[in-house]
């Protein structure tokens, strides 16, 4: 049996759900998100009510979002490291849920290493599509006043700096594609959802999350969740959207600091 799209892997098992195994598959998606997405959310939520009731415009601010976690390096680096481990572990959940005796859970989110030049190549198509009109999208809504100023990281440009940057890219990579779309989206398929009902709850919730850059880079990244799950639906292969997350986080991480101290005299 192809296993490389989505459609047809679910579709077969869709109908062997009785009602019990619904409940429970809808109290799992409820778990997973509850442990790994909605915090966030709900964060996200809150931060933008309180900046939006600042005196200060929206477009004034700014949110870090690699913040410094002590001031002595050695401590920084250790909590940094913690709560990277600790975030990646609702995606080994997600995997392990998603095992079965026939198939991994790797396997059935594509995340494994049968198409690495494939989904390398997809990886780069796709963050060039999403990286070259996102930021003229940050610019206009900057200019809109509908986004806040965002900066990648608070700290001093090391080798450790860079290592805990590349990191916590990898992080979110893993995190939000493994969980926001590939398990989302397999759950919410064997649950019957219409296509477009998951596409728009998967790009919703990825909103949701980064509702505290403004509203602006809200929407840029529903409409980054509509084509990453809708490639997903598509393909059945989370590999290449982890890869593109990736290289647009490592992009947004270290790119400006980067050419600041290569190219000081551009930024003075």
């Amino acid at each position: 049996m192809s296993h490389s799209r989505i459609d047809v892997t679910v579709c077969e098992g869709q109908s062997k759900l009785d009602r019990s195994a619904r409940v429970r598959l809808r109290w799992e998606v409820w778990i997973v998100l509850a442990i790994a997405i909605i915090p966030s959310s709900l964060y996200a939520i809150i931060s933008l009510a309180e900046r939006a009731t600042r005196d200060t415009p929206l477009a004034d601010q700014t949110t870090t979002l690699n913040a410094t976690r002590d001031a002595r390096p050695v401590f920084d680096a250790l909590l940094q490291l913690m709560s990277i481990a600790t975030d990646l572990l609702p995606v080994a959940l997600a995997i392990w849920l998603l095992w079965t005796p026939a198939v991994s859970g790797f396997r059935r989110l594509g995340l494994d290493a049968r198409q690495p030049l494939r989904d390398t190549g997809h990886g780069f198509l796709l963050a060039a599509c999403i990286g070259i009109p996102g930021i003229l999208f940050y610019l206009a809504t900057r200019a809109l006043g509908l986004t806040i100023s965002v900066e990648a990281s608070a700290q001093e440009l090391t080798w450790w700096t860079v290592i805990l940057l590349l990191l916590a890219a990898l992080r979110a990579a893993l995190l939000e594609e493994v969980i926001v779309v590939g398990y989302l989206v397999t759950r919410l398929r064997e649950l019957g959802w219409a296509t477009w009902q998951i596409i728009v709850a998967s790009s919703l919730l990825r909103g949701s999350y980064h509702l505290y850059q403004g509203p602006g880079m809200a929407l840029g990244n529903v409409a980054m969740g509509f084509l990453f799950s809708w490639w997903f639906l598509r393909k059945g292969r989370v590999g290449g959207l982890v890869v593109a997350h990736f290289i647009l986080d490592a992009v947004s991480f270290l790119g400006y600091p980067l050419a600041a101290a290569l190219l000081p005299q551009l930024f003075t």
